[in-house]
């Protein structure tokens, strides 16, 4: 069953069971403490934002909501965890959408995405930044493909890491641009930061936030381009891809709370509604929007209608760029 035909179901079963005597309701009651796995390490702009909708939600749900923090393999440990958890209602977790939609076609889930996983509710999108380093005079983004298409292979974009998101960004932009440009994946985003500051390759795609930006300001990376929907607030004279002419790779990491799979349709009814109200909150959007993270939000439906589509779409690349996870 895949999650269309699962989420028919579930808005059956919602429909009966708000339509059902108070016990039935009372049985499926949000439990008094909710365990929030997060599906990095602490610190980083996910922790910050997971931590934040946490506080809410205990406010507005009268629970107490326990951080608990799971990093490793790309959000896939932490992803794992849910999905093995009891589907009560007492687990949620907050990740991106890559360990559903992405990993699996690298060989790197232990668990059935279209199983074992309940969406819940978009939180935000962590848009893509593709930035120059001081390795190129390139000012903008046909500079580089110039430069690209004039010297093939010779253009060095470096990512964190083989089959993440800004690769796929990558693949699809050298597919629809047909560009010869060299990939130089790292394991995570910290040394890739430093080497791009010391001008260890050309460009870098790595997700926007607040230790990106004061290096913009500075001049050290000069931002080419952005995937997102929209162009930034911070950057409005950075383009989109799309509007580059890139729709395919107008890529941007979009994070939600999951639940594992079967969790009663009542209880990830119960909680879309109250992630949604938290995020209309001033405070909640202004701490999104100063880390140039974007809220999103929205039904249920809508939140697997994106994941699934994201899933295929992932598969296609994949297998025409023959990427092999590392």
């Amino acid at each position: 069953m895949n999650w269309k035909s699962r989420f028919a179901a579930h808005a059956v079963a919602l429909t009966l069971a708000c339509c059902a005597f108070v016990p039935v309701a009372h049985a499926q009651a949000v439990p008094k403490t909710i365990r929030l796995i997060v599906a990095y390490p602490t610190g980083g702009v996910s922790d910050v934002v997971a931590r934040a909708l946490a506080d809410k939600l205990a406010a507005q749900l009268g629970s107490t909501v326990v951080v608990e923090n799971k990093g490793g393999a790309s959000g896939t440990i932490g992803m794992d965890a849910v999905a093995k958890a009891a589907p009560d209602g007492a687990t949620l977790g907050f990740a991106a959408i890559s360990p559903l939609v992405l990993n699996p076609h690298l060989g790197r889930s232990p668990f059935d995405p279209l199983k074992d996983i309940a969406p819940v509710a978009s939180v935000m999108y962590s848009p893509v930044l593709l930035l120059a380093t001081e390795a190129t005079g390139t000012r903008d983004f046909r500079t580089l493909m110039e430069d690209a298409r004039a010297r093939p292979g010779a253009v060095r974009w470096a990512t964190s890491g083989q089959g993440s998101l800004g690769h796929i960004v990558l693949e699809q932009l050298r597919r629809a641009a047909r560009v010869d440009i060299t990939h130089v994946p790292y394991r995570g985003g910290a040394q890739q930061m430093n080497d791009a500051l010391g001008g260890q390759f050309e460009i870098l795609s790595i997700n926007a936030g607040p230790t990106v930006a004061p290096h913009i300001r500075s001049g050290k990376l000069r931002a080419l381009a952005v995937g997102a929907p929209d162009r930034l607030q911070s950057l409005p004279k950075v383009p989109t891809l799309a509007e580059l002419g890139f729709p395919s790779a107008n890529m941007s990491s979009v994070f939600g709370v999951f639940a594992p799979g079967n969790t009663p349709a009542i209880l990830v009814a119960k909680y879309n509604a109250e992630i949604n109200k938290a995020l209309a909150s001033p405070d909640l959007r202004a701490r999104l929007l100063a880390t140039d993270n974007v809220p999103t939000g929205g039904g249920v439906e809508a939140f697997a209608d994106e994941i699934e589509a994201e899933y295929e779409s992932n598969a296609r690349v994949v297998r025409a760029a023959g990427i092999k996870a590392d």
